[in-house]
């Protein structure tokens, strides 16, 4: 037992001083975690350690996975989510099955079904692992690509998994795999959404920030373990319940309880992030060390997995250029369609003209309900913000090369390989290989990525940066300030303050507040603004409402 604590708080240790530590030697702190992991493998105590992968897939995935689901900017995901479900789901399988043709072809009796197994666990990217990029002077469209991946692939990827070891014993059905997916999927959706909505009801109840992190702490296995159960993604059904929090959490939850889960969760993510990057090294040697008693080739199967690992990248390749000209096509669109949606939206200024141009766009129903009609405004600013931020964050062949070279292999691939059945053909050179390519991956990729994205990417002209940034900012004060006419006027201000006046003031203020909030989060829904920005006037106002809650009563004298 002491032994165990004393490698628990080594590894806290460890973590931390990564964090700190890995900046400064201008070397990703992900990458000091694996090399450390790899150096303590051969440490007598973690001679025989065996992590169980579903540790990693069901403790580990799931909470980490909320998280950034919550802290994803919504309306940049929905924008991206075409591009994201085409990453996340025909680039797996297509990677899956060439892989599959490759891993029959140099490795001996496993056939093809094992092949595509072992194609869809080295498949995904991992979410964990795409952290890195985060620190990288790259486009925002380039992140929520690549994490909106990396949060949904794996359930593919998975499901790829299941039916190809079931391909193994039975015939495939390839209808049967697609239905397989579909109610993995739909199950996770709905299952996801309740929990998130759930969440929210109890916690919104609760006035305790305390009590309120301790209860988001059980949400993403809230969502994950009943999906499972019912034969769906745990991991979908934890992000969907992330998404379902991060959208309706500003307007549910008081600001109290949302700084300290986002303070509380921060600590979850760095020390859950530092733990699956010190398995996957300490894990080296025993994977190792079963090859050989398997009289398997270690050298071999790394070559393979270097083969793979290649392929992987070229496979990205292929399907990331048409991906991009096609998103590049449909900003030109956009463009094209700009000038009648503002044409449009200047017409549904005025009541008369909100009822014409409805009457054009649908000639059955003349008269439109003022709820349709806000709707169709709201769809009409919604376009014209969408066509804004694609010109505003063009894709080109620089961010092409981003997110080709950024979709890194990690823990997930680490730990489905491990989930392989015992009877699976050359177990353990399948298991190595999985791992090589995770691990090369992340040294090759992660290492360069830094270096190669501020070599490719043209300095930026800083005065011309802040300038848009400050003219956005006043944009973003403008609608904060108007927000509050609507409101009545403030109470008269009198020479002797009492304690109804100084209650009255308190509530006039936080009255103001909760209209800024609620504009801005009207104008996030639209996608008006800079997310980034958006987040900062938002954390302001959540800063002057805990301010202003947190001062004493009024005292006479």
């Amino acid at each position: 037992m002491t032994e165990l604590l004393v490698v628990m708080v080594a590894a806290l240790m460890v973590i931390a001083g990564a964090k700190e530590a890995g900046p400064r030697l201008g070397i990703a702190a992900p990458l000091v975690l694996v090399a450390m992991g790899v150096a303590a493998s051969f440490l007598p105590m973690f001679g025989s350690v065996d992590i169980e992968p579903e540790w990693i897939l069901e403790g580990v995935l799931p909470p980490l996975l909320y998280s950034s689901a919550v802290s994803m900017p919504t309306m940049n995901f929905r924008r991206e989510f075409g591009a994201i479900s085409g990453l996340s789901v025909l680039l797996v399988v297509g990677s899956a099955l060439l892989l599959g043709v490759f891993f029959m072809l140099v490795v001996p009796e496993i056939g093809f079904a094992w092949g595509v197994a072992l194609g869809a666990i080295v498949s995904p990217t991992d979410a964990v692992a795409t952290s890195i990029i985060k620190q990288m002077p790259v486009s925002k469209r380039v992140v929520a690509l690549l994490d909106g991946e990396s949060l949904l692939n794996d359930a593919t990827a998975l499901v790829m998994l299941r039916a190809a070891i079931v391909a193994t014993s039975v015939a495939f059905s390839f209808w049967g795999a697609l239905g397989s997916f579909a109610y993995s999927v739909v199950v996770a959706l709905v299952v996801g959404g309740f929990v998130g909505w759930l969440n929210l009801v109890v916690r919104k109840r609760v006035t305790d920030p305390t009590v309120n992190t301790v209860i988001s702490f059980a949400v993403p296995f809230a969502a994950s373990v009943p999906a499972g159960l019912l034969g769906a993604s745990g991991l979908v059904a934890a992000v969907v319940a992330g998404l379902v929090t991060g959208i309706r959490a500003p307007r549910d939850l008081s600001p109290q309880n949302r700084l300290s889960d986002s303070q509380n969760w921060r600590t979850v993510e760095l020390v859950l992030e530092g733990a699956v990057f010190l398995t996957m090294g300490v894990q080296i040697k025993p994977i190792v060390t079963t090859v050989e008693q398997d009289h398997s080739g270690v050298l071999s199967a790394v070559l393979v997995a270097v083969v793979a690992f290649v392929l992987t990248v070229l496979v990205r390749a292929a399907y990331v250029v048409p991906l991009l000209a096609v998103l590049v096509s449909r900003a030109r669109h956009g463009l094209t369609m700009q000038r009648q949606l503002r044409e449009m939206q200047d017409r549904m200024s005025t009541p008369e003209g909100k009822q014409e141009t409805f009457a054009q766009m649908n000639r059955r129903n003349r008269e439109a309900s003022e709820r349709e009609l806000n709707f169709f405004t709201s769809r009409i600013r919604q376009g014209l913000a969408n066509i804004d931020y694609f010109v505003r964050e063009p894709l080109g062949w620089r961010e092409g090369v981003a997110v080709v070279w950024a979709g890194m292999r990690g823990a997930v691939t680490v730990a489905a390989a491990q989930t392989l059945p015992e009877d699976t053909p050359q177990r353990s050179t399948l298991v190595l290989i999985a791992y090589a390519v995770a691990a090369i991956s992340l040294v090759v990729q992660g290492g360069t990525i830094g270096p190669l994205l501020r070599l490719i990417t043209p300095k930026a002209d800083p005065v011309a940066a802040e300038e848009q940034a400050h003219a956005e900012w006043n944009r973003i004060m403008e609608l904060m300030r108007t927000s509050g006419e609507t409101l009545e006027h403030p109470p008269p201000a009198t020479t002797a303050p009492t304690a109804e006046g100084f209650r009255a003031a308190k509530e006039y203020r936080l009255a103001i507040l909760a209209a800024q909030r609620s504009v801005l989060l009207d104008a996030r829904d639209h996608g008006t603004f800079d997310a980034d920005l958006l987040a900062n006037a938002l954390a302001n106002l959540d800063a002057s409402q805990i301010a202003l809650e947190m001062r004493g009563k009024f005292t006479d004298g």
